[in-house]
């Protein structure tokens, strides 16, 4: 036969045998292949990590405002909406405007206004400038945004249970809005008190400068300018910063104060005025806007953080878009093609369809020319493709337009809306305007308050605002994330006697702060109250405790705090913020019969410390820790120094205890007697099993009962120290 081919083209690949050089190259080969694919891995997993943070919620954790109407926090905003009270009053008679001649009905005449109505914040002279340390001449020089500035920001941070004064050196940036510097414009004429001051008192820069240098936040400090749409756009880019990882939270919102009475003047002689100071959005009886003033600040920061800091989440930010309206006909009038591209910008971001949001919150100003073009908008993106029409609304037909803070107060409204399930109405609708195209889409008019419709998703919102500089802003909001609820502890629902820790100031700072805080606090769970009292407010230097077994008490003792009487259910008190905390162990002769059997039975924390310390304490006595404590027939009193002793450090070691899991973590400890054997035992220089050693067996040797040498210990600095000197003491004593 013919000799077989030597060729192996066309048949199986051979392995090189083991050993060969080629076996070598192809082990290299696997090796390279290998890592190549964890490599890959790896670079997948940081792009997914990288696209997950980027689409990540941003969480709403905490909201303040000064809003028309008097309203000073959100819950008040929700009252006016829900109530659909109309905030518009008239000019504000403290700011020295001339309001005589300031208003003419002819819109013809120079320097006039044909209107006298609009939203005010009447109070917008007021500020405690001693709290944020402030001096009186720098105050006056400050324009009143930074004040409210000031305010609202550290209210924010309380509600989301947050102590402003823990943030100093943290990556929280501030992003504010604003648009007035009209506040002592006049530096060459200003009062020689307020010189110096009025340069960073009335810039733009340092009404978001000024929040971060009070509390000592050190991410980026932005004050911008986009006119009405100024407080979302600061939204967008702190959302941004968040999605980036530039900073863990952020400060955002905007202000608008009105200190001359110019833009009254400047649109009358536009004729861009509503004759009646009312916003009459989407209506056929707008006749112009209403302005208003207005503060409101939210705190956002990435949903993952505030679970795991266990900050109430109020709503989420799904996503947001600005643009800009470009070319359009005229340099101030809104861009129909605009407003819809920000709008499909702003769904994309979020990830959701168009139908899949309920309810707009619109820029609605109420004049005939803005309000047709943004409505036509509306119903051209959400209005398309519906079986549930897209409900719209406009908070400026309650307050008038806030301005620059107009978004941020139209968010603090939807999530309140949100939160209560409950579609505010729109006011001073005579009917749906005949210069929209209703019947285009699926869009209509909130003209009465409904409930929030049935879906079977989480509720969601979207927020507009136009800036007359042509930037435009809008946020999807989504209904917070529901979690499941912690059960209570176990053995916790019986009588107790909770505190309540409130702090100013000044003495008159602190009755204000009781006597608001009795209207805050009605219904709420007292204990709940407690803590966040003790973990989210700062401990200024006057201080009060209210102490009481139930609501009722609490409330009498809030009530006499308030009014300045004395009550054995409060205690006030001055202190050195700046100190530390020291728990004292007292000695011998503070006992009292009866002392910690109310704690055994309420608080449960308490309970187990005492069992523990008679579990440890029954290898030495005869006696039960528990029957003595309780008073229980038969037991041994408090006579007996080998039962006092014990006792006392079981009660000190448990109180210890108990105020530790409220949050109270002493910066040093004392005491005397037995007192220095608890203190050693809080400090970590002893275990309870050793420290209950030595408190009963140096008991029983002062009693007499055992021979040996008894007398005083004194706690040294050293823990090595005290543990050599404790387990010497403990040595010389003859079981």
């Amino acid at each position: 036969m013919p000799n077989e081919p030597t060729s192996t083209a066309g048949s199986p690949r051979q392995s090189a045998a083991p050993g060969s050089p080629g076996a070598a190259g192809e082990q290299k080969l696997r090796d390279y292949l290998k890592r190549a694919l964890v490599d890959l891995q790896q670079a997948n997993k940081r792009l997914h990590d990288i696209e997950a943070a980027r689409s990540e919620p941003i969480a709403i954790v905490g909201m303040a405002c000064r809003l028309p109407g008097g309203v000073s926090t959100p819950d008040e905003l929700w009252e006016l909406v829900a109530e659909g009270r109309d905030a518009v009053s008239g000019f504000p008679d403290n700011r020295g405007w001339d309001l005589e001649r300031l208003f003419d009905a002819d819109p013809e005449r120079p320097g006039t206004s044909y209107v006298r109505e609009g939203g005010f914040l009447h109070d917008a002279d007021r500020f405690d400038a001693a709290f944020f340390g402030i001096n009186q001449r720098e105050a006056l020089s400050m324009n009143p945004q930074q004040r409210l500035l000031l305010e609202t920001s550290w209210e924010t941070f309380e509600r989301a249970g947050i102590d402003p004064t823990k943030l100093r050196g943290r990556r929280v940036g501030v992003y504010t809005g604003v648009m007035y510097h009209d506040y002592g414009a006049d530096m060459e004429n200003a009062p020689p008190e307020v010189e110096g001051y009025l340069s960073t008192g009335t810039a733009g820069a340092v009404a978001s400068g000024r929040i971060a240098y009070t509390l000592g936040l050190e991410g980026p400090a932005v004050t911008l300018d986009t006119a009405c749409s100024s407080s979302l756009v600061a939204l967008h880019l702190a959302i941004q910063a968040l999605r980036d990882g530039e900073i863990d939270m952020a400060l955002t919102g905007g202000a608008a104060v009105m200190a001359s009475p110019g833009v009254f003047v400047e649109f009358s002689r536009q004729r861009a005025l509503s004759p009646d100071g009312r916003c009459k959005a989407y209506a056929e009886a707008a006749d112009g806007t209403g302005w208003a003033e207005g503060v409101a600040t939210i705190l956002v920061e990435r949903l993952s953080d505030a679970r795991r800091s266990g900050h109430p989440v109020l709503a989420v930010v799904r996503g947001s878009a600005i643009n800009q309206d470009g070319a359009s006909n005229g340099l101030t009038a809104p861009s129909g093609p605009a407003q819809q591209r920000v709008i499909r910008q702003a769904l994309a971001n979020a990830g959701v369809s168009a139908d899949g949001v309920d309810v707009v919150e619109g820029h609605g100003t109420g004049t005939t020319l803005g309000d047709p073009i943004e409505a036509q908008a509306l119903l051209a993106t959400y209005g398309r493709d519906r079986e549930v029409p897209l409900w719209l609304g406009s908070l400026k037909s309650n307050i008038g337009h806030a301005q620059s803070a107009a978004g941020v107060a139209g968010i603090i409204k939807m999530v309140q809306a949100m939160r209560h399930g409950v579609l505010p109405r729109t006011l001073h609708v005579d009917q749906p305007s005949t210069k929209v195209d209703w019947g285009s889409g699926a869009v209509e008019l909130l003209t009465r308050a409904r409930a929030w419709p049935e879906v079977e998703r989480p509720r969601r919102a979207a927020v507009s605002s136009f800036g007359v500089s042509g930037t435009n802003a809008h946020v999807i909001l989504e209904q917070a994330p529901q979690e499941a609820e912690t059960p209570p502890p176990a053995g916790d629902g019986g009588a107790r006697t909770v505190p309540w820790l409130l702090s100013a100031k000044s003495e008159a700072a602190l009755r204000a702060h009781a006597e608001r805080f009795l209207a805050d606090v009605v219904g709420l769970d007292s204990v709940a109250v407690a803590q966040t009292l003790l973990h989210s407010r700062a401990a200024l230097t006057e201080r009060a405790v209210v102490v009481g077994g139930d609501s009722g008490e609490l409330s009498l003792g809030l009530r006499a705090l308030a009014e300045g009487v004395p009550s054995p259910l409060v205690v006030t008190g001055s202190a050195d913020v700046e100190g530390g905390t020291v728990f004292v162990f007292p000695g011998q002769g503070h006992q009292w019969a009866g002392m910690g059997a109310r704690l055994l039975e309420s608080e449960p924390v308490f309970a187990q410390a005492v069992a523990e310390c008679a579990r440890a304490l029954s290898a030495y006595v005869e006696w039960d820790l528990l029957e003595v404590l309780r008073q229980v027939e038969g037991a041994p009193g408090f006579d007996r120094v080998d039962v006092v002793q014990p006792a006392s450090f079981a009660v000190m070691v448990a109180l210890a205890r108990l105020w530790q899991h409220y949050g109270v973590r002493p910066d040093a400890v004392v005491g005397h007697s037995q007192g220095e054997i608890a203190a050693a035992h809080v400090a970590g220089a002893l275990s309870l099993e050793d420290a209950v050693r030595v408190v009963a067996l140096r008991s029983q040797a002062i009693g007499g009962r055992l021979a040996g040498r008894g007398g005083m210990m004194f706690l040294p600095v050293s823990r090595v120290e005290a543990e050599e000197r404790i387990a010497a003491y403990a040595g010389r004593v003859e079981v």
